[in-house]
C-alpha cells in the first residue's frame, strides 16, 4: 500500500466506513473493530492488488460490508443501528415550527428505514445518507445497477406509503 494513497483516499472515508459498519452490526464496538480490520487489510494490501483497484472507496465499502455481515452473522442476531449520527439538513431561515416538523419527519423516516428489508435499507442508506452514486453502490454491494435502482425505488416507495398512512 502506498502511503500517499492511504492518506488521501482511504483515511478520509473512515467515518463513512464506520457509519456503514454501525448500520449493519448495530454495535459501536463491533463497528469500530470492523473499520480497524478494514484499514489494516487495506494497508497490508499487496502492490499487485493495489494496482488493480480502480475505486478505493467502493473497494473499502465492500470490505466493510463483508466484514460487518460476518460479525453480524457470528452474533446470530441481526440488529440495526439508530441513525442518530445523521444530521438533518435544515436551513437557518426556517421557522422553529418548520424545524421541529422536519426533525419529526426525519425521526419517522429513520424508524421506517429500520423496518425495511436489509437490501433496501442498505441501498437507501448508501444513497441517501452516504450519498454514494448508483455505480458505487452497485460495486459496494456486488449487485447490478438495475438492482440498485429497483431496491432504492422500492425502499422509498415503502417509506412514502407508511408516511401517507400516518396522515390518513
Amino acid at each position: 500500500m502506498n502511503r500517499v494513497i492511504f492518506q488521501e483516499q482511504i483515511y478520509p472515508i473512515r467515518h463513512k466506513l464506520y457509519r456503514f459498519a454501525l448500520r449493519i452490526t448495530g454495535s459501536i464496538h463491533e463497528a469500530e473493530d470492523v473499520v480497524q480490520e478494514v484499514m489494516e487489510k487495506v494497508w497490508k494490501t499487496a502492490p499487485e492488488q493495489s494496482a488493480a483497484v480502480l475505486n478505493w472507496e467502493a473497494w473499502c465499502m465492500t470490505l466493510t460490508r463483508n466484514r460487518s455481515l460476518d460479525k453480524a452473522r457470528s452474533q446470530t442476531i441481526r440488529r440495526t443501528a439508530p441513525l442518530d449520527a445523521v444530521q438533518e439538513s435544515t436551513g437557518n431561515t426556517a421557522s422553529p415550527a418548520k424545524e421541529a416538523e422536519n426533525r419529526d419527519m426525519a425521526e419517522r423516516v429513520k424508524m421506517f428505514m429500520k423496518e425495511l428489508p436489509e437490501k433496501h435499507r442498505l441501498v437507501m442508506h448508501l444513497r441517501d445518507i452516504e450519498e454514494l452514486t448508483y455505480e458505487e453502490i452497485a460495486d459496494c454491494l456486488s449487485i447490478t445497477l438495475d438492482q440498485v435502482k429497483v431496491n432504492l425505488h422500492r425502499a422509498r416507495k415503502a417509506i412514502r406509503e407508511k408516511l401517507l398512512q400516518e396522515y390518513q
